[in-house]
């Protein structure tokens, strides 16, 4: 595989099944992942490396709707679940086992709400993925690929406390970063970013400083030049900090699947 001749031709899932030959992989693309610019380009990221390791995996294009969510976080449980039914309804029309998503968020609801409403899956994130194809042999990346920059890891809440996944994202940049820096606060300690449970769509409430801006602040004290997340929230918030700081043009966000595209070159 070359990797400067990788080009993503994103298959509906749809299409695969009606040519007999469903894939392995749903790729739950997310709203953040199809609507926001910023992260439009993890998304990209993702599926390059998807096409990167020949994976067998299809989007739902039109036919994704919400994980449910955020209805469930903002106290509307009835449009949860029904937004939880239809999508269960898709996923057995099309056959659905394995479900690939760059939101933790997502993949909470996945993984621990859908089996109460009779849907499920093995859903995994995506740096669980990556972490899973480094440790196979199957992704190989240069290991100074990132020598020259010092990168700290921002824990999403809903991928660390509420799954207690901390390890995947670190061992993914333990494989091409020798300039890993942790927080004061990190793993079950890690401070949320300030989005989690609805918040991203309200007004914060009052306080002496916003979360996000303190979480920032936590990120530039370890000296790093990239703060690394893996979830659109995180990536969100994280963003917003750096430019009420005035430090987007010196310190970078980026996702997990960025920095290994970024590795790898691709």
């Amino acid at each position: 595989m070359e990797a400067n001749r990788i080009k993503v031709d994103v298959p509906l899932f749809a299409d695969r099944v009606a040519q007999g030959s469903p894939p392995e992989y749903l790729y739950w693309v997310g709203s953040a992942g199809a609507f926001d610019d910023r992260y439009k380009n993890v998304s990209r990221a993702f599926a390059k490396l998807l096409a990167y390791l020949e994976t067998a995996y299809a989007v739902l294009g039109t036919e994704e709707s919400s994980s449910g969510d955020v209805a469930r976080r903002a106290g509307n449980e009835m449009l949860f679940q029904m937004q939880v039914l239809m999508n269960i309804e898709i996923f057995e029309a099309y056959g659905v086992k394995k479900i690939l998503t760059c939101d933790p968020h997502a993949y909470n609801t996945f993984k621990n709400e859908y089996p109460d409403l009779g849907g499920f899956y093995e859903v995994i994130h995506h740096t669980q993925f990556i972490r899973d194809r480094v440790a196979e042999g199957k992704l190989k990346i240069p290991a100074d690929a990132l020598k020259d920059k010092r990168i700290t890891y921002h824990d999403p809440c809903y991928l660390g406390r509420a799954n207690g996944e901390y390890d995947a994202p670190r061992q993914i940049l333990d494989a091409f970063s020798a300039g890993k820096r942790e927080m004061k606060r990190n793993r079950s300690f890690a401070l949320c970013c300030g989005a989690g449970g609805g918040q991203m769509f309200k007004e914060a409430e009052k306080g002496d400083k916003e979360v996000f801006m303190e979480r920032t602040e936590e990120a530039l004290e370890t000296g790093a030049d990239i703060i690394a997340t893996a979830c659109p929230y995180c990536m969100v918030m994280m963003t917003d900090g750096l430019k009420y700081k005035h430090r987007e043009e010196t310190i970078k966000n980026y996702d997990i699947a960025e920095l290994v595209v970024l590795a790898l070159g691709l």
